[in-house]
């Protein structure tokens, strides 16, 4: 057995078949550029794999050494990868700077933090895997853009089609070419050092031949803006670095937007971080011991049990742990299946996360039946479950060494689960006004009753609902 049936014999058994099998088989007979940093998203919808059974098993894949992980942060304008890393820990700028779109970000793990999987050279040698080797067009394809942009097939013909012209310029080398530019945007762009000069070409064509010099190095990435007329440009360029770079001449215009502007779903750092399967196997290395991360949107959901130190005294230390236990079983079960993940569970109470509220109120009422299902089975109200649930910022955080989150938005949702009673959710206005929330509350015959509550460390009166 080689060693690559050695790793998908394990895989097998820890991951759902059908997706193993899709994994294989692209392994087997996929194209070189087609296992380089795949969106699992638009894999998973090609195949008609679910997604959290995708994604599970591309993470035991990667824990396995099947595929290397990858966290790119991405430009939200041109969808241009502007830092790459092998974990999350190499996020650690403060600003991202885009100079193709001459705009700086603060990351956030919502949109602009990627998630790709890259087959390990251990198992097949890809192109990608020595990407200064990759034709120039291939490494915009491969490298530059994030897994996000929807780029066309023909993209080599597209991009000819809006370039004057594109080098390829080995280390520490000298060359010049000479475009013929028309009126109009243009932009010398290198996606190697990532840098951009911007030409606003107009006024009367000239024969006289323009110039205009451009050097790589490793200190800082050139850019410049220039005001030119259509005509001839001999630009020099001067290769100070110790890779090859790709600076190319393009006509900015709809050709370009209407490529980069094409996008679709990709798996966000966000998201992976709310997946129980990530949680369990990647607990201790998603984020650094300093680090403190932006998520603009995250909804928390807390769970205690009411009584739970009368439940001990009522039926010994034994008995009681073992309800308790079967409720946490219960939980974690259901927090999975909407593709949450228990963040930690502090004496009774779970804390738990879901990438869109929805998720979380579906959870809320599938928690609740199965509490009303373990009573039933004993014959006695034991398990008493309060829970309450917000959605907001929030920083995602290292905390004795592990993923965890901290804010308002976290305080808030666990003083909303001290409010609730026995049977009942509480939810804020965020959560319960959410659409796909609502249509659930609406299927399920539930009217939410709302009521301004002053919380504790809170200025202002938040409204909170009761769904019964």
């Amino acid at each position: 057995m080689t060693e690559s049936e050695s790793l998908f014999s394990v895989l097998r058994r820890t991951a759902e078949p059908k997706v193993v099998a899709a994994i294989e088989g692209l392994i087997r007979s996929g194209e070189d550029r087609e296992l380089n940093r795949i969106n699992l998203l638009a894999f998973a919808s090609r195949r008609g794999l679910d997604r959290d059974d995708a994604i599970a098993a591309f993470l035991h894949a990667a824990r396995l050494g099947i595929f290397e992980m990858q966290w790119n942060v991405l430009c939200p304008g041109c969808g241009g990868v502007l830092g790459a890393n092998s974990s999350l820990q190499g996020v650690h700028q403060d600003i991202y700077t885009c100079r193709l779109c001459a705009a700086g970000y603060e990351p956030t793990l919502d949109e602009m933090v990627e998630v790709v999987f890259t087959i390990s050279p251990r198992v097949r040698r890809i192109a990608a895997h020595d990407p200064e080797a990759l034709p120039a067009l291939e490494y915009f394809r491969q490298i530059y853009w994030g897994s996000g942009v929807d780029l066309p097939e023909n993209i080599e013909s597209e991009l000819q089609e809006a370039a004057l012209d594109v080098l390829e310029l080995p280390a520490k080398q000298k060359a010049f070419v000479t475009v013929l530019l028309p009126e109009g945007d243009i932009v010398i762009f290198e996606p190697v050092t990532h840098s951009a000069h911007f030409i606003r070409v107009s006024g009367e064509p000239t024969r006289d031949r323009q110039s205009l010099a451009i050097t790589f190095n490793e200190l800082s990435p050139p850019s410049g803006e220039y005001e030119m007329r259509p005509g001839p440009l001999r630009i020099a360029f001067e290769n100070q670095t110790e890779k090859r770079v790709i600076p190319a001449v393009w006509v900015l215009g709809e050709r370009i937007a209407a490529m980069v502007g094409r996008r679709r779903p990709f798996l966000t750092a966000k998201l992976l971080l709310s997946n129980q399967t990530f949680r369990d196997l990647f607990r201790t290395e998603a984020l650094a011991i300093d680090q403190r991360l932006r998520i603009l949107s995250l909804t928390f959901l807390f769970t205690d049990l009411r009584g739970s130190t009368a439940l001990y005294e009522r039926v010994g230390d034994l008995a009681a742990y073992d309800l308790v236990r079967s409720h946490f079983d219960v939980l974690r079960k259901v927090v999975s299946e909407e593709s949450g993940a228990v963040v930690k569970t502090i004496g009774d109470a779970v804390m738990a996360t879901f990438v869109t509220p929805d998720r979380a109120i579906a959870a809320a009422l599938q928690m609740r039946d199965g509490m009303r299902r373990l009573n039933e089975a004993r014959g006695h109200e034991d398990l008493l479950l309060k829970i309450g649930i917000h959605e907001g910022p929030c920083l995602a955080v290292n905390l004795n060494d592990r993923q965890d989150y901290f804010g308002q938005t976290v305080n808030i949702a666990s003083r909303v689960q001290n409010l609730a009673d026995s049977h009942a959710i509480f939810a804020t206005e965020p959560v319960v006004k959410n659409p796909e929330s609502a249509a659930i509350l609406d299927r399920s015959g539930l009217v939410p009753v709302a009521q301004e509550i002053q919380l504790k460390g809170v200025t202002e009166p938040v409204r909170i609902y009761e769904i019964p």
